[in-house]
């Protein structure tokens, strides 16, 4: 950005609403909790039924890890379930890829409402940015590479079975076959779940809450508070983009809220400025839910033993 822009982001960030951050703090907690909820509900047909609590601070302690190492978040919270619930880590690692592949088809749903709703706004810059963060090259070239891709997948599938069926007596090999056939149960738990309607629910809720606290988030700034709620759906799904390409969204999370935003006519400066704080807000409820849940874990469950012991 140029100086002025600058200047206008200083000054926005100088004036802007913070007590906002008190809703939005509270909208997206839901959102976590709502997220425990669904997990619960994936581990139940596998005959687990963890505490909310302990299943809360699991998701809150994973997204903090995330942010440091992108996916060491997903090993630590089933490893903390392992602890805490004793629920087998490899039988809930096929529970977050559930989770992730639903997530993926919301993020793709907040996306065709953007576009259908707002085309004359975004379309062009929608498939710029699809063609440069996922299919770079001619088609030709996107083509070799699903394909290298699959015959990948399918080599290390036979490799893998042929080595699990001769090397099963090896300690650390029926380790590893234990941790995929985790993986098979916990995917087999979207067929067998006893409350479709309530997994669907909690999966709309998580997402209705990322959409209502972006557009809390458009009243922080002067400037961007005009825009309404349907601006809030391409916002918050490229800014997703953002969250996808770094952890926790760090960097890139405001710059593609200042990119969609500039195509509202709202000048760099100020968008930049909303950008960053709508990705304070999120930042600092992970980080302070995160380090509760990390101090609270042993606490509570010590006191819980203590109790089930007297």
């Amino acid at each position: 950005m140029d100086k002025n822009n600058w200047e206008d982001c200083k000054q926005a960030l100088s004036s802007a609403r913070y007590f906002l951050f008190i809703p939005v703090f509270i909208i997206l907690t839901i959102s976590h909790i709502s997220r425990a909820i669904r997990w619960k509900i994936l581990m139940k047909p596998m005959g687990y039924k963890p505490r909310l609590l302990n299943t809360f601070f699991a998701v809150m302690v994973g997204y903090l890890a995330n942010l440091a190492v992108p996916r060491l978040g997903e090993v630590l919270k089933c490893t903390i379930l392992g602890k805490y619930e004793k629920v087998p880590p490899e039988k809930l690692v096929g529970t977050i890829v559930v989770e992730r592949v639903v997530d993926l088809i919301s993020l793709v749903v907040v996306f065709f409402i953007a576009v259908v709703t707002q085309a004359s706004v975004i379309g062009d810059y929608s498939k710029e940015t699809i063609k440069k963060y996922f299919l770079r090259g001619s088609k030709e070239t996107i083509i070799i590479k699903f394909a290298i891709i699959l015959i990948f997948f399918l080599i290390m599938f036979f490799v893998a079975r042929y080595i699990f069926k001769k090397y099963t007596h090896v300690k650390f090999i029926h380790k590893i076959k234990n941790i995929f056939k985790g993986i098979i149960t916990g995917l087999g738990t979207i067929k067998n779940l006893e409350n479709k309607g309530s997994f669907v629910f909690h999966s709309i809720l998580i997402w209705t809450c990322y959409l209502i606290g972006t557009y809390i988030g458009f009243f922080a700034i002067q400037g961007t508070e005009h825009l309404t709620i349907a601006a809030a759906f391409p916002v918050l799904a490229f800014a997703s983009i953002g969250m996808i390409i770094t952890p926790g969204g760090i960097g890139t999370y405001p710059i593609f809220i200042m990119q969609v935003m500039s195509l509202y006519s709202i000048e760099e400066g100020i968008g930049f400025a909303n950008g960053n704080l709508q990705w304070l807000a999120q930042f600092l409820i992970i980080l302070i839910i995160g380090f509760l849940s990390l101090l609270l874990l042993p606490y509570i469950n010590k006191k819980t033993t203590s109790a089930k012991v007297n």
